[in-house]
């Protein structure tokens, strides 16, 4: 069976891509679990851990969970540089905004790393980790919208007022995901279950969950209209309720435990990391292009795994 892909180039850094997307979000989860098990501080100095790149004596739990967040992060930083040099020296047969696209990433990883350092020195502030969350949330999002030209090139599978609304219901959860995380960073929902105080922040978060779950499942019923687009991506649409569904019964639940149990708060920031994922890579899906472009055509047999 004979399948289409894009030229070897895209492919190949496509499938780089796709990693790096898997290792963001690995990251925002690390980071989140690194919160929730208060260990922002396990290292107290930075960018090495107890002055060495493998603390040995002083290693337990939080201080791997701060330690391999480090890690994650420098990976990631590693082959974004890799991906951009790749994006310059095959310039002539890759598109011309994605070495731009990797310089910016690049710079915005040096960034991340700079309110990482901060977060340490400063003894984590609420709004400098809440700056750190949307610049990880940002580079998912691009990352997850690169993978899909680089692997899906061509014009987008929406119309232009679906992909509005596509593009909305990502930013809404993006926007519900950073508000939540302000809640967490200030102990407001703590303060508010425990001494009934700081409230306000806390209903603003519960109260947006419902427009933003009505935008974004507003973009998933409408989307039956576009028919050829249902059902070729119905799987995205599924994972996108799905998803959905389960981070509305995480938020519920969390707050229902008073916020005690680690892995409901982690799991619910993961469901938001996937969520602002799959929305990025659907809208920025390609339609398939016919053999007139730069394609090239392989057998199934030779179809490399590509996680992500």
């Amino acid at each position: 069976m004979q399948v289409l892909f894009p030229p070897k180039p895209l492919f190949r850094l496509g499938q780089l891509a796709a990693h790096v997307v898997v290792a963001l979000i690995t990251l925002v989860v690390i980071g989140g679990a690194t919160r929730v098990m208060e260990a922002g501080l396990a290292c107290p100095d930075w960018p090495l851990c107890y002055g060495s790149f493998l603390p040995g004596r002083q290693m337990n739990v939080k201080v791997f969970l701060e330690w391999f967040h480090r890690l994650d992060a420098f990976f990631v930083g590693i082959v974004l540089i890799v991906q951009f040099v790749l994006s310059l020296c095959w310039a002539k047969f890759l598109p011309k905004w994605l070495p731009w696209t990797y310089g910016a990433l690049t710079l915005l990883v040096a960034f991340q790393g700079f309110l990482g350092a901060l977060t340490v020195m400063e003894l984590l502030p609420s709004l400098v980790v809440v700056a750190h969350l949307a610049v990880a949330f940002t580079l998912v999002a691009v990352m997850s919208a690169v993978t899909q030209q680089l692997l899906n090139p061509g014009k987008s599978i929406f119309p232009p007022w679906l992909r509005f609304l596509g593009f909305l219901s990502l930013f809404s959860v993006i926007a519900q995901s950073l508000l939540g995380s302000r809640v967490a960073t200030s102990w407001a929902a703590h303060r508010c279950l425990n001494l009934g105080d700081s409230c306000n922040l806390i209903e603003l978060h519960r109260n947006s969950a419902f427009p933003v779950t009505f935008v974004v499942i507003s973009f998933v019923i409408i989307s039956f209209i576009q028919r050829d687009v249902f059902i070729n991506q119905w799987p995205y649409f599924l994972t996108i309720s799905l998803l959905i569904i389960l981070q509305i019964f995480l938020g519920v639940f969390s707050i229902q435990l008073g916020m005690s149990e680690p892995g409901l708060v982690i799991g619910h920031q993961l469901v938001a990391c996937l969520l602002v994922a799959f929305l990025s890579a659907l809208n920025f899906k390609g339609r398939v292009i016919d053999g007139s472009s730069q394609t090239f055509f392989t057998t199934e047999s030779t179809l490399e795994t590509c996680h992500g």
